[in-house]
């Protein structure tokens, strides 16, 4: 079954052929254990960022507290909205999100005004309630109040109408709130939206 191998000569061939074998086998485990350890440092710290983002995407949300409309001659012609931040979440900077009306007569996404002035196509506007800043709330008891003047975009709205809002936050967390008019807006200045 074995066989011997009695010449000295022949012996000495067939161990040192043993040992490149054995050497290049281990050669082959470590280049692959070290391919393994990169890929798997690499999917750690994919995995870790991912994470990070999902956790800002869920947290990182708004509460609109209030909403209310401001009424002249008999529509809406601003919708105001109390915004604060949503339990555990992170600073939110108001100019850094977007707002998206879907309304009665179009659907658009809003911009937050930069420059302060009257509201152009397609803005909102942001000022304090209470906390120091305009655009970011750091604090839950932080309050911002959000504008938007329907006519800049599409029509004042109408007794009846509803509007969804959908507030993104720069984490790409969203906030979604039905604004609804009351059937009647005889002899109102402002109206629960």
């Amino acid at each position: 079954m074995f066989e011997f191998i009695t010449d000295e000569d022949e012996r000495g061939q067939v161990g040192i052929g043993t040992l490149i074998v054995f050497i290049a086998m281990v050669l082959v485990a470590a280049i692959a254990a070290g391919v393994l350890i990169n890929t798997a440092g690499f999917l750690q710290s994919k995995g870790a960022a991912t994470g990070e983002e999902a956790s800002a995407q869920v947290s990182n949300r708004i509460d609109v507290v209030s909403a209310y409309g401001n009424v002249t001659d008999e529509s809406v012609d601003y919708a105001n909205l109390t915004v604060r931040q949503a339990a555990g979440a992170d600073n939110i900077n108001l100019s850094k999100s977007t707002i998206q009306w879907i309304g009665p007569n179009t659907a658009t996404t809003l911009t937050h005004n930069s420059d302060g002035d009257a509201l152009a196509n397609e803005e909102f506007n942001t000022s304090s309630i209470k906390g120091a800043n305009d655009n970011v709330l750091v604090d839950q008891s932080d309050r911002i109040k959000i504008v938007i003047e329907p006519s800049t975009f599409a029509s004042d709205l109408s007794a009846g109408d509803e509007v969804q809002l959908t507030i993104t936050t720069q984490y790409g967390s969203k906030t979604t709130y039905w604004a609804n008019v009351p059937e009647s807006l005889k002899q109102k200045q402002a109206v629960t939206l």
